[in-house]
Order: structure tokens, then sequence, then C-alpha cells
């Protein structure tokens, strides 16, 4: 899975096409990319926007840049007034956010940031950010172990264009540690916009499988999903036994097989990969043209494009086999370890 995590194919798609998707339904028309790590990837995927109802361009990192200095990088070719408003996303991020309601809170407060929060059970692995009666931003903590409140930055903003233009050049910049603790400090108004809509971060393997999973049960909505939600999702040229079982929200790419009396449940398969008679695929990752050989037992396990499992192997949770690898006849059951 050599991709970059925003073109990783979540329900048949890249995560990006659903985020794209979700800002053309809110009336954005033209979007600046900002990559790095294999970004000819982005270009050759979207092309100019116009496929996808959008006019993009691309701006590439040389080197890490932080959040922040991202942002600032695209200063650019950002059009419009010092006080218009510009809509920034994580990559990352699965989110069934009113991207309308949030551009005109921002205006409504006249803010100079506002940021989509969502609550989470267990912050401690956040950005906390408490508000006032107000609603405006009081503080942002990061990975505190004592969050005072359970209230997230959800990594969705809006700026005044006049303000990205104040984000250092040339450096790496945090937008949670430096840009917008400085704002605060400068007494900017900063606001934040609680939704309590679908919001996932794709950070790990259980979460990138639980949001295609959503997306193709219909549990988030998405205009960029490739067919009709329900129990699974079989792309084009994807070749199914009759006897086999799929469900769950899993999804079978585009020429990828399933042979006689094999279940998946709740998987995502890349493009041609293949899953062989009898075998059991659940909650994992089929990297694309890997093969799972007949009656292997998979249950929350990644498996890298082109890697081979032979027959008799039993993994569990936690398990990775790299790209490319070869696990012999029987040599692994239930182990949680890197292949």
């Amino acid at each position: 899975m050599s991709a970059p995590k925003p073109m990783l194919p979540v329900a048949g798609v890249p995560v990006t096409a659903h985020m794209l998707a979700r800002a053309r339904e809110a009336g954005i028309e033209r979007v600046v990319l900002a990559t790095s790590y294999r970004a000819e990837v982005f270009e050759k995927y979207f092309g100019d926007g116009s496929a996808h109802g959008l006019e993009l361009e691309y701006v590439t990192e040389t080197e890490p840049l932080g959040t922040g200095g991202a942002i600032r990088n695209v200063a650019g070719r950002l059009r419009g007034a010092a006080d218009d408003p510009v809509v920034i996303f994580n990559g990352d991020i699965l989110s069934g956010l009113d991207i309308q309601a949030l551009v005109h809170r921002h205006a409504e407060a006249g803010a100079a940031v506002t940021l989509h929060l969502t609550q989470v059970e267990d912050p401690r692995a956040f950005g906390v950010v408490p508000v006032d009666d107000a609603g405006r931003v009081t503080a942002f903590l990061e990975k505190t172990p004592d969050p005072p409140t359970n209230l997230i930055n959800a990594g969705c903003y809006v700026f005044r264009r006049s303000v990205i233009d104040t984000i250092p050049t040339g450096r790496p910049v945090s937008v949670e540690r430096e840009t917008f603790p400085g704002l605060l400090a400068a007494g900017t108004p900063v606001i934040g916009y609680p939704d309590s809509t679908y919001w996932l971060d794709l950070g790990t393997p259980a979460a990138f499988v639980q949001g295609s999973r959503d997306l193709v049960t219909g549990r988030m909505a998405s205009p960029a999903l490739p067919g009709p939600v329900g129990d699974c999702l079989i792309l084009a040229g994807a070749v199914v036994a009759a006897d086999a079982k799929i469900g769950g929200g899993a999804t079978i790419g585009a020429g990828a097989r399933v042979g006689a009396g094999a279940s998946v449940d709740g998987a995502v398969l890349f493009d041609g990969a293949a899953v062989e008679a009898g075998a059991t695929v659940r909650d994992s990752v089929i990297g694309q043209g890997a093969v799972i050989g007949a009656g292997v037992v998979l249950d929350g396990v990644v498996v890298g494009d082109g890697a081979v499992i032979e027959r008799g192997n039993e993994l569990r949770t936690g398990a990775r086999v790299f790209p490319g690898a070869v696990l012999a006849a029987g040599a692994v059951r239930f182990s949680s370890d890197r292949t």
C-alpha cells in the first residue's frame, strides 16, 4: 500500500475523492491540493478536476512544512480579497460536517479562524479545544492527560484570507502549537464550531476499515460512492463465487476474486486482490494484487500489495504482512506480529 494515505481507496475511491465531492456539494468551485509524498498520484487521478466538477491546482512541498507551513505554502495560489474565507481540510478525515454552516458561522462571528470541533469519548490522544459561552476558543491543548473538555480539533478550518499571509514562510509551522495559540495571545477572534455529525480520523487500519464500512452501509453519506449503499460494494470486474458470503459493509475492488465458500465480512479488498476457496477475511485490509490462500483465516489484519498468504495460516488483530511477502503454508496461527 504505497499510495499516500489520502489516496487510499475507502469504499472504492480515494479518501480525497470523498472530501472533494463534499466540497463541491457545499458550493466550493476551486480547490488547491497541498501534496508531498508521491504527489504525482493525485494529479494522475484527479487531473484538472473538471471530471469532478471542480477546478484543481496542485502545490507540492519539497520538504516537510508542518500543518501551518503547508497552508502558507499554497498562499500564492489563493484568490480573493483579504477578508474572504478559505476552507481548509485535512486529507485523512471522513466527516459529515455541513461546510456551508461552518462558513456561515465564521462570517457571522467576524472570526479570523473558525474551527470545526467534534466530541470524542476519550480526547487524550487529540488536541482539545475548550470554548467559552460565546463560542470563542480559549486554549489549544495538545494531547493532554487530563483534558478539560471532550471537544477536539476535527481538522477542518475556515481562515480569513489575510491570516494565512501572516504564517511564517520557509520553515515548518504547526497551526496547533504556533499559529492558533499566537492568534489567541494577540486577542484575535478564533471561533469553535461544535458539531455532532459523523466524524472519523482514518489514522489506523481499524479506523480505515470502519470508515469504508460506514460509507458502504450508508452510515456516512458521500456523493463520490461508486455504487449504491447496502451490505457490500462490489466494483466493476470483480468475480465472486455464487456461494461466497460478502457482507458487513465489505468492499471488493475492481478485478478482485472471491472463491467458492469464502467469506468476506466488513473487509476492504483492493483492486486485483484474491481470496481463495474457503478463506475467511474479517475487518481486514487486503492490498492490491495480494492473494489469500484457501482456508486462510484473517481477522483485523493488514496485508500489503502483492503479498501471498498460503493455506493453513490464521492471523488475528494487529498482524501485518508486508508488501510482496510470502507467508508459507501453515507458518502462523493466531499471530499479532508483523510478518
